[in-house]
This record gives structure tokens, sequence and C-alpha cells, in this order.
């Protein structure tokens, strides 16, 4: 299935895409798609209602982050090789874990905003994995099962607030700002994804192509990140684990690029849809 929630911000109603493409209302069936809908019961429920009949929706609204009652936003930093060789760091031992808070999360083609005083606004497309099961020291061979699904992010990184503000020790000043977490614009179910570490991932900035890659080149792939990460606090559903991006961010370009008031960038991966933000100056900046 791919999850979805549409309409005006704060007031989305839940839904799904279906085989054909077409997006139908499940707003008559259940109240909305929250970390309740992502467990194993709630899932077959919503399956069981895929299959009746559901009003198209007409018109293209607005879509929102695919599921509400996020309770953590988890980031691997440096999770592909050639990613970490761009930004000349050296290849984790580890995955680097930072957080975002749930104020950047954003819908996947609303405006994200510069922040006030931004000089190297950045973009990374990345691979979102959305807990579906309590985990808490789960064994890497089980650790998909606790997955209800997968989506596009796209981690937006300050990278002057990120990496040279207090020595670039507090990643989540750069990370962490209003808006910067794109998500959307559907949750495709785990039962969807044959195999999560395949999936071709791609950003343009204003139409041209900037990342170009695959979850293949990731150094810790899904499976060991969510066993890791169940080590050191307990996963809930509706819990979001950000995975890494492939080279050819901003910061790695020479000379540098970032992004500006009106910039647009477009972000894609395999069977989990597409998103595009428009870049909006601070207000009154």
């Amino acid at each position: 299935m791919k999850l979805v929630r549409y309409g005006a911000k704060g007031k989305e109603k839940p839904g799904l895409i279906d085989a054909d493409g077409v997006l139908r209302d499940l707003s008559r069936r259940v109240k909305t798609i929250n970390a309740d809908s992502l467990s194993p019961a709630g899932l077959a429920k919503l399956k069981k209602l895929a299959k009746g009949k559901l009003a198209p929706v007409k018109g293209k609204p607005r879509m929102g982050v695919p599921w509400e009652g996020i309770g953590k936003i988890i980031c691997i930093g440096l999770n592909y090789s050639d990613h970490a060789k761009e930004t000349g760091s050296p290849i984790p031992s580890e995955p680097v874990v930072f957080m975002k808070p749930n104020s950047a999360l954003n819908g996947p083609n609303d405006a994200v905003i510069i922040p006030k005083g931004s000089e190297k606004t950045d973009w990374e497309v990345e691979l979102g994995v959305v807990i579906g099961r309590k985990a808490s020291h789960v064994e890497e061979k089980d650790a998909l099962k606790y997955v209800a699904g997968y989506c596009v992010c796209n981690d937006v990184s300050e990278r002057h607030y990120q990496m040279e503000r207090d020595g670039g020790r507090q990643w989540i000043k750069g990370k962490g700002c209003d808006t910067f977490c794109p998500t959307g614009p559907w949750l495709v179910t785990a039962d969807e994804v044959k195999d999560p570490q395949n999936l071709a991932m791609w950003l343009e900035v204003n139409g041209v192509r900037r990342q170009n890659g695959t979850t293949r080149t990731m150094i810790f792939g899904v499976a060991h990140l969510v066993s890791y990460m169940s080590r050191f606090m307990t996963l809930y559903p509706g819990d979001l684990i950000l995975t890494g991006t492939p080279p050819g961010v901003g910061l790695g370009m020479k000379p540098p690029m970032f992004l500006k008031a009106g910039d647009v960038v477009r972000v894609g991966i395999a069977g989990m849809g597409e998103q595009a933000q428009k870049m909006v100056a601070w207000p009154g900046k």
C-alpha cells in the first residue's frame, strides 16, 4: 500500500494511492493514519479497506507527512562511503547518529524556509524507514520485521550551523531547523519493497541533477540500523529513521553550492514517489 495524508495543513485526511496511481479517500473508514495504523494489526485493517470501494479524490490536493504520531526522528550521518569522501570525513566504524526535532517535519511539497542568518543551506536525499513494532535489542536478522514501511525524505541541512559553529560538535543545530524534514509523498508499506538495499535515488536543484545514487552503497544497511538503534533506545511505531545520503550535496561541490530563496529542489526514490520544495527566505528577511 501507498498510504498518504492529504489536505490543508493541520486538517489532513487519510488516503491511499491505488494500483493505477489514483488518490483514494479513507476518511469515511478511519480517522487518520498514525502510529497505531502502522502496527501489524493496523496495517492489516488498512489492507482490508484498500480492497473495498474507496472514492477517488478530485483535483490535486496538498500532501502532508503521510502519517502522524512520529515520536522521534533518528538520523544517520556519513552512511555512504562516497558521500563521506566528498565531505573529507573518515569512513565511520559505527553509525553516526543525530536527531531532528518533530518541528522540522514538513509536507513533501511544502516550502522550505531558509533560516535567519543562513549561509550554507544544503540538500540530502534520504530513504526514510518507518517503524511498525516496538523494538528493543532486536537481532539484525529479525530487524526488518519491525519496519512498517519506507518513504522519501530530504535531510535539509545548514552547514554553517552544523559544521562551523562550536567546531561542528552539535549537528542538530544545522539539521533541526523548522521545515528541514520534508517527508513523503507516500509511506510505502514494507511488503511492497522487495529489497530496501536496491533502490535508486536522486535529487535535482533547479532542474539540474545533483545527486544520483543507490541504497546499495550504504555502509550500514537498513536491518543493521534498526538493530543498532534498538540497542540504545526503544523504537516505537511511527518512529522515523533517516538513513543517510549518497554523494552530490552542495557542500561537496567544487566550489561548494548552497540553496537560496527561489530555488526548487526535486527529490525521488524508486517506487517511493517524488517531492519538490521551493526555498523561501526567512519571513521579513
